[in-house]
């Protein structure tokens, strides 16, 4: 396993901080360049990618920048030029052997949270879900016309066009569950929410190149036995966000590494049983002292501590 960052792409005290905790692997996320940044051509990768090995620092796996909207998830006009970007991405990184690309299929609302605020240990911060809370809300127009079914055939067609050419660059797709995983959010649908879920996505295109990223508190929301959904997906298993929560899917709160009731250490022996060797990421950290939680989740204070905690169960 790659124990890995999520680290900016261009230098400064998080990478010195990383390499200082053994850490040599980073994760490429929109969070580090701004969302509205989406690259995909040759050129602009290499520099990308260079900077980060001309520093020691290998990537891992490039997710959250991934030019995939609703655009795609909705098939509105417009997405078979959004799937060849997608795809001149996978080539691309391909061939600069970036072999792992994160990717959801969220449509309407993306992650959300009532709450990044919410009390944590020694006055830490975290982030919560109340479903009660986040349906007071208003329902999105885009709602009223988009069923269950229709993301689900947008979703083949996105497989079924871009499987086959991460299978020729040797790029492994992983499709990140719905955060949170539940039937939909102001009615809007969501879809990748269950094992059961995930089954029928491995089945649109049957390849290893279609892929899981196995977010733990995610799967932990669902009410699934972590160690053993593993055991279940294992070989399909593309990239881990290693994390944990507290609670069921429309009410839950991130815990801290050490402190939820995931047994961590059976999960990452399940990860070595299955024989995973791919990038694992520690995810939606605390935010701790003297930090500002301008992005909740990825502060470096936590993450250095939770890469501690994986070392120490990866020791074990």
């Amino acid at each position: 396993m790659n124990i890995s960052l999520v680290l900016p792409p261009d230098p400064d005290d998080r990478w010195t901080l990383a390499k200082q905790a053994g850490v040599n692997h980073a994760v490429f996320h929109s969070l580090e360049i701004g969302n509205g940044s989406r690259p995909y051509r040759y050129d602009e990768l290499l520099r990308i990618v260079n900077r980060y090995r001309d520093h020691g620092i290998e990537p891992a796996a490039f997710e959250g920048s991934v030019p995939v909207t609703d655009e795609t998830r909705l098939g509105l006009d417009g997405r078979d030029e959004e799937i060849e970007r997608f795809c001149t991405l996978i080539r691309n990184l391909g061939k600069l052997g970036v072999d792992v690309v994160c990717y959801d299929w969220m449509a309407g609302f993306r992650w959300a949270r009532t709450s990044v605020t919410t009390p944590s240990r020694g006055d830490s911060f975290t982030s919560a879900y109340d479903d009660k809370q986040m349906r007071q809300g208003p329902t999105p127009a885009v709602a009223e016309n988009t069923a269950r079914e229709d993301l689900w055939e947008n979703l083949e067609y996105f497989l079924k066009r871009v499987v086959p050419v991460a299978e020729d660059a040797g790029v492994y797709l992983g499709l990140h569950p719905d955060d949170p995983p539940i039937s939909d959010i102001r009615g809007m649908p969501r879809i990748v929410n269950s094992p059961e879920a995930y089954e029928r996505v491995l089945d649109l295109v049957d390849s290893p190149h279609n892929g899981i990223t196995f977010c733990q508190g995610n799967f932990s929301a669902m009410g699934v036995d972590i160690p053993d959904t593993i055991q279940r997906f294992g070989e399909r298993i593309n990239f881990v966000h290693f994390r944990d929560v507290d609670g069921p899917a429309t009410d839950f709160v991130e815990t801290w590494h050490d402190d939820g009731p995931t047994d961590m250490q059976a999960a990452m022996d399940a990860y070595r049983d299955v024989g995973f060797d791919g990038p694992i990421r520690p995810d939606h950290v605390p935010t701790m002292a003297d930090e500002d939680n301008s992005i909740p989740g990825y502060h470096i204070k936590g993450k250095l501590f939770a890469v501690g905690y994986m070392k120490g169960l990866l020791e074990e």
